[in-house]
């Protein structure tokens, strides 16, 4: 081997050495935010619970007044926050990635608003509650999905088209909720509306067990297919060329990322831009040195938990995590609309 070439080879890696280590170094930035988020939460709320007094509630000892403020409300709360954060995170973005696009979320494109409109006619018209209005949710989520993805489907699918079928199928759902909202009685109306903002509250251990497993099942599916996932960001031909079969794997991630988003907004709410921030917002730390699917995720974990403190505790009146999740993003989405207009954009 020449010098040259020894040069070249060792500048590769190198260069490979350094965007694992940017790569490492920012995870451990986002694990160390989330962390010391969740510590904030399950320590410091109305009262302060002491350090010591939180371990010992968490080892499974009975601690007077700790054990109800953490084990029953804070702790909960601080989980299920996390486990959707991250299943809005992780499936937003790789609806984002196959899709070449930003605006790709399943905020935009109709799916969070499909499971809504499930869980309305289910409380309003169906008088149903608790599993029954999550599974009518995950079942019209992954129906809306579909749906638009075979309406774009004309000789392949363009990621334009989606997003303006997925566009048009929201307007006519949220359009749906409005008259059903309209019509229903009083109480109803009340427990529709907190379901629709999106919300953590009153939170329980239980509603995080099939949060869990969608993300682990779908998460783990998804996060196989992850180099799949990346070469799509190339093109189709170039990920054809790379032996990827573009269809299954187009099928295969829009069915994980729904799953977990649907799961999701059936024991919360649609969350708002959750699904629509994290990708971005993991795209701009990592940059292009790696993966931004675990990235993603815990971003979207980070939102959520911090989101719903703020909501809660740092405002002069308490609202659900969905209002301060939606404030924060609907600035983005005009900002992020006009830079796509002017450039074209990627994530």
């Amino acid at each position: 081997m020449t010098s040259d070439a020894s040069h070249a080879l060792a500048g590769v890696k190198a260069g490979r050495q350094r965007r694992a280590r940017l790569w490492w170094g920012v995870m451990a930035a986002l694990v160390l935010i989330l962390v010391t988020a969740i510590a904030v939460t399950l320590t410091l709320g109305q009262s302060f619970t002491p350090p010591q007094d939180v371990l010992r509630v968490l080892m499974g000892e009975n601690v007077p007044g700790a054990s109800f403020t953490v084990g029953h409300l804070r702790l909960p709360r601080a989980v299920l926050s996390v486990l959707v954060g991250m299943s809005f995170g992780l499936g937003g973005v790789a609806f984002q990635i196959m899709l070449r696009n930003p605006l790709a979320s399943p905020d935009i494109i109709g799916v969070s608003s499909g499971a809504s409109a499930a869980a309305v006619f289910a409380i309003v018209i169906l008088q149903l509650d608790g599993p029954a209005v999550s599974v009518f949710s995950v079942i019209a989520g992954l129906g809306v999905a579909l749906l638009v993805y075979g309406l774009a489907s004309k000789n392949g699918v363009a990621g334009t088209r989606l997003i303006l079928i997925g566009i048009g199928v929201a307007a006519m759902i949220e359009s749906f909720i409005a008259y059903i909202l309209a019509r229903a009685p009083a109480w109803d109306l009340q427990e529709a509306m907190r379901w629709l903002t999106g919300s953590v509250n009153a939170a329980q251990l239980n509603e995080a067990v099939p949060v869990l497993l969608a993300l682990l099942v779908f998460g783990g599916l998804l996060l196989s297919r992850g180099r799949d996932l990346e070469a799509l960001r190339m093109g189709d031909d170039m990920a054809a060329a790379l032996g990827v079969r573009v269809g299954l794997t187009r099928i295969t991630v829009m069915v994980c990322a729904v799953g977990m988003i649907a799961v999701a907004t059936a024991v919360t709410g649609p969350i708002a831009f959750v699904a629509f921030l994290s990708g971005p917002i993991a795209s701009r730390l990592i940059g292009p040195n790696g993966s931004i699917l675990i990235p993603a995720a815990l971003v979207g974990a980070c939102l959520v938990l911090v989101g719903d403190y703020i909501g809660q505790f740092l405002l002069p009146s308490r609202y659900p995590v969905g209002v301060v999740t939606g404030a924060l993003g609907a600035p983005y989405l005009i900002y992020l609309i006009i830079r796509v207009n002017r450039r074209g954009g990627s994530l």
